[in-house]
């Protein structure tokens, strides 16, 4: 049972000024809070805790070698090319 005077007592040390009405208001609300915490006692202790909504699993793909483009396929659309290399921009002066 949640009092009024401990509304009072927790919004003094979040340093909160609250009317009468609203006192009363988040009085109703921490005890419809702490209810909620009188359901989650009575689930099971053979029901394990879920950490996650959805079953996590390993999405990447095996790490298998393959044949990847050849030379003259890489080069293709390179702007700018020379002697089979990509030529890019000057960097350093």
């Amino acid at each position: 049972m949640v009092s009024v005077e401990d509304v009072y007592h927790v919004a003094r040390l979040a340093k909160l000024m609250i009317s009468e009405n609203e006192a009363e208001k988040f009085r109703k609300e921490f005890e419809d809070i702490l209810s909620y915490f009188n359901i989650l006692d009575e689930i099971s202790e053979e029901v394990k805790p879920t950490f996650h909504v959805l079953e996590i699993r390993n999405v990447f793909r095996e790490d298998l070698a393959k044949k990847g483009l050849d030379q003259d396929s890489a080069l293709k659309n390179a702007p700018r090319k020379e002697e089979g290399y990509f030529v890019g921009p000057k960097v350093v002066e």
